[in-house]
């Protein structure tokens, strides 16, 4: 009687272990709940972010003292880590709008700093040397390339926490991966570095190259982030142009 109840069991647990293999070969693991990914990537690039805006000129800063901003940023991002040190998993509403907050607040800032850029190099002034212009423009350059990847981040499929439950199934932005599934690991997902990629992509080439944006909202974000850039590039190569003449 033993064996039999032990032989069902074991038969049981076998059907149980194949109908989990199957549902995972039919659902790509972006659709499905999974692990979230590692704090380290987006926790770098930020810092990187916070240490761009702190070599920019006084006149390009939107608050001051200088580091009042930085120091608001960094304090957003202890909490953010302090709360999830290792991995970007789902826990408290608020730890979805501290991410949100720190996006803005950085998106405002380098903004601010664009804006005047540009003012500066329409009305003749600013820079007077070439290569402190370039590096200025190109610190300005970098940072949308962080801010537009971090609102790529936050918002596709509902933002990082939000995938972490497999909780949408229409992507907003369609990777390689997704259309080729056979040419990457059955556990693959986007992470913080392929909207990384994918912001500096559209930033260089003006256009989506081997990423798509599907909703509305990811193409006028990256037609917003192409404008910014274009502008930008255009503005700051012709002004040092000028003063190399």
């Amino acid at each position: 009687m033993n064996d039999d109840m032990d032989d069902a069991r074991s038969r049981l647990a076998r059907i149980e272990r194949l109908l989990e293999t199957g549902e995972r070969e039919l659902v790509p693991a972006w659709r499905r709940a999974t692990r979230g990914e590692p704090r380290w990537t987006v926790t770098a690039v930020i810092l990187m972010a916070v240490a761009l805006q702190l070599t920019l000129p006084h006149r390009l800063i939107l608050l001051h003292p200088a580091w009042a901003l930085p120091a608001l940023e960094l304090a957003l991002l202890t909490a953010l880590f302090v709360a999830n040190p290792r991995r970007v998993e789902p826990h408290t509403r608020l730890m979805r709008y501290l991410g949100l907050v720190l996006a803005g607040v950085i998106t405002v800032a380098n903004g601010w700093a664009a804006v005047r850029l540009v003012g500066d190099l329409l009305n003749g002034g600013g820079e007077h040397g070439a290569v402190p212009l370039l590096l200025t423009g190109g610190a300005i350059w970098l940072t949308n390339v962080i801010v537009f990847a971090l609102w790529y981040w936050e918002w596709d499929r509902g933002g990082p926490m939000a995938r972490v439950r497999g909780q949408r199934q229409y992507a907003d932005f369609l990777f390689v991966q997704m259309q080729n599934p056979e040419f990457a690991p059955q556990d693959w997902e986007p992470a913080f570095l392929d909207y990384l990629y994918l912001s500096f992509t559209n930033a260089t080439a003006f256009s989506p190259t081997d990423v798509m944006p599907l909703s509305r909202w990811s193409k006028m974000l990256m037609m917003l982030q192409s404008a910014v850039s274009l502008v930008t590039v255009v503005l700051v190569v012709a002004r040092a142009v000028n003063i190399l003449r």
